[in-house]
């Protein structure tokens, strides 16, 4: 539970804050291990963001998980410990209750006897990624905790970058794409019922796309609310079944795949990714099929995730990975695998891993680049055709009407 305590510390100073413990007892140890003499203790009911009013555990974004792991890898290169490391990174976070809170609830962990990896594990407050937790573990062990922070910034920054590119470039197409959707719409349910009206009155014959046109103007017209409930509920369904139903999550990932151009982005995305996290297990010291599974739990197509999970199953029976990716299931593309099988007869796996990472994310780029300076024009291009459809639909019983 968090409990919210005010109280004098050990300089004498004013001090108050939130700790998470198992109860209040349990919390009021913990304060005077800290040497901070409680004048008020108490159970928070108010959530640390709106995060946790959904979920058990919020989540931290990519930038934010890199800002933390860049600042304490600054710190302990600098020789500090990682306790000190983590009180100097907290005062960054001071109106941020939510980060503020879990890093106090790591250091009072570390105060107990508990290493960096066990306190990320037992804390309640975010949820941190696996790759991530395990990652700390292994190099904590190996005594390499600054280098592979450093490396998870990096990692977190691109990721972020990335992301932000994506969703930078995509804003003027969807604004685009949904005003011009209001703008049909509009047309459809009030200015082509009008100007049919005038047709109704000459009692003239109209040309098939006029009628055609009319016809879905007054569907929508008269099924309006109906339709939007029916494309709320279909969304709601759709991100439902996906979430909760891995045949649907596989053959719509499986879909996206073989969607051209998009099927190459997704698919370079998660084998960089998955590259990337593979080299950084593999330098901490995870052992290789553990660093295959962790690495295969990042990617975000369930497809190349179950084809990794089920190659890792293969090695630990004996076989290569480069082998056991040829194998049944979706096949991802070759020059991957025949890298990996380099990497196997040289046994340099982890900078091959790295090599891959750089090639597919430089490659990637280049891919997302060309298909959102192809998008724009062509989200104009179906906006301005059914327009056209539309206008010559009206125009033409006009023009029929002035020759005779």
């Amino acid at each position: 539970m968090i409990i919210s305590y005010k109280g004098i510390n050990n300089k004498g100073e004013k001090e108050k804050g939130i700790i998470e413990a198992q109860n209040i007892e349990d919390a009021k140890k913990r304060l005077k291990a800290k040497g901070i003499y409680y004048t008020s203790i108490k159970e928070t009911k108010k959530p640390l963001s709106t995060t946790f009013s959904f979920t058990k555990k919020a989540k931290l974004t990519d930038l934010e998980l890199a800002t933390i792991s860049r600042d304490l890898s600054i710190y302990l290169k600098a020789g500090i410990s990682i306790v000190n490391a983590l009180k100097l990174s907290k005062n960054q976070y001071e109106t941020d209750k939510k980060i503020s809170t879990f890093i106090n609830s790591i250091i009072t962990l570390l105060d107990e006897g508990k290493s960096f990896y066990q306190a990320l594990e037992n804390q309640s407050i975010i949820a941190i990624p696996q790759f991530y937790k395990q990652t700390i573990k292994v190099s904590e062990n190996g005594g390499i905790l600054q280098e592979v922070l450093n490396e998870l910034s990096i990692y977190l920054k691109e990721q972020n970058r990335v992301n932000k590119q994506i969703a930078g470039a995509m804003f003027y197409p969807s604004f685009i794409a949904t005003v011009s959707l209001f703008i049909i719409i509009f047309m459809m349910a009030y200015v082509v019922p009008k100007i049919t009206s005038m047709f109704a009155q000459m009692h003239q014959e109209l040309p098939k796309i006029t009628q055609f046109v009319i016809s879905i103007a007054n569907f929508i017209k008269a099924n309006y609310t109906t339709l939007f409930i029916i494309f709320i509920g279909i969304i709601i369904t759709f991100k439902l079944l996906k979430k909760y139903n891995k045949k649907f999550k596989y053959f719509v990932d499986l879909t996206l795949l073989k969607t051209p151009l998009i099927g190459k982005i997704i698919e370079k995305s998660d084998l960089g990714r998955f590259a990337y996290i593979s080299s950084v297990l593999l330098r901490s010291g995870i052992p290789f099929v553990q660093a295959i599974n962790l690495s295969a739990s990042t990617l975000a197509n369930s497809v190349l995730e179950e084809k990794f999970i089920q190659a890792s199953t293969k090695v630990v029976e004996g076989s290569k990975l480069s082998n056991s990716l040829l194998k049944e299931g979706y096949q991802i593309e070759k020059t991957f695998i025949q890298a990996i099988a380099l990497g196997e007869e040289t046994s340099q796996l982890e900078l091959i891993f790295k090599n891959l990472s750089e090639l597919y994310n430089e490659e990637n780029r280049d891919k997302i680049n060309i298909l959102l300076s192809l998008l724009e024009p062509m989200v104009m291009l179906f906006v301005g055709v059914v327009i056209a459809i539309i206008i010559i639909a009206m125009l033409l019983p006009i023009f029929s009407i002035n020759i005779s």
